[in-house]
């Protein structure tokens, strides 16, 4: 077999998809000596549906209790869940922020409502930001045969303010204008068994509000520092170094031959 240009392209091509995938790493926040927490707080919009079915907040996993306002009319004026961040993804060419990871979110508890809601319980944890599609994933767990869902698509935001570096001492990064997908209503609106005034006025929150990630480094010093109980410690990805491995092997073959 004769190696000729287009071979020796599509063996660097291959070498260069491994690179690609080896600089591109998601990891424990403990492994990288970052601690901090994931805000999602509630738009106006959003609480004005929430008062709508008069569904109740509880915090779910290792969030914290949420930040719950109301006025004496007993409608919310604020609310906020806290949740631990367990992942980083970056580039560690570039040192670019890419995503974060939290544990721990919200649960949401509809009760029977005329016109509103059947009844019914959502769950919302785990969330997941990919700047570079400007996606939230989460786990949903769901009641009214909705189950549990992984890495659902559940928001699209339309801004990042802040912070976009992983080299900071300390990282402020917000995710504004959470718009809800077409799977996110369908998860939402099945779960809390929402009816007809309960769709309408899920359907009115066009911005569901922000999600703001704050970390700072720890001083680690060994034997008195304990991982937080959510840490699973670091896990190779073999396909990516097999990749690398085929793609080098295959250009180093190429250029033998050429040199024949």
């Amino acid at each position: 077999m004769k190696w000729n240009t287009q071979h020796i392209l599509a063996a660097a091509l291959l070498a260069a998809t491994g690179a690609t995938q080896a600089a591109t790493v998601t990891a424990q926040a403990w492994d990288l000596e970052i601690a901090g927490s994931a805000t999602l707080s509630f738009s106006a919009a959003l609480l004005g549906a929430l008062d709508t079915g008069k569904v109740t907040i509880a915090s779910y996993g290792y969030a914290t209790p949420p930040i719950v306002h109301q006025d004496t009319d007993g409608f919310y004026t604020e609310v906020q869940a806290v949740a631990p961040i367990s992942t980083i993804t970056y580039d560690n060419v570039s040192n670019a922020l890419l995503g974060m990871g939290s544990v721990g979110g919200v649960t949401l508890t509809a009760p029977v409502l005329k016109s509103v809601s059947s009844g019914g319980q959502l769950t919302v944890t785990d969330l997941n930001a990919d700047l570079s599609t400007h996606t939230v994933y989460a786990k949903v767990i769901g009641g009214n045969n909705v189950g549990t869902l992984d890495h659902l698509a559940l928001w699209h935001f339309s801004g990042v303010t802040g912070s976009t570096s992983v080299l900071v001492s300390s990282l402020s990064t917000t995710l504004t204008g959470l718009s809800l997908t077409t799977e996110g209503f369908n998860a939402f609106s099945q779960s809390l068994g929402l009816l007809n005034l309960g769709k309408s006025a899920l359907l009115g929150v066009t911005d569901f509000g922000t999600i703001t990630a704050t970390t700072v480094h720890m001083l680690m010093d060994g034997d008195n520092m304990t991982p937080p109980p959510w840490y699973v410690g670091q896990v190779p990805e073999p396909s990516t170094y097999a990749l690398m491995g085929l793609g080098l092997a295959g250009l180093v073959m190429a250029r033998r031959r050429q040199a024949r």
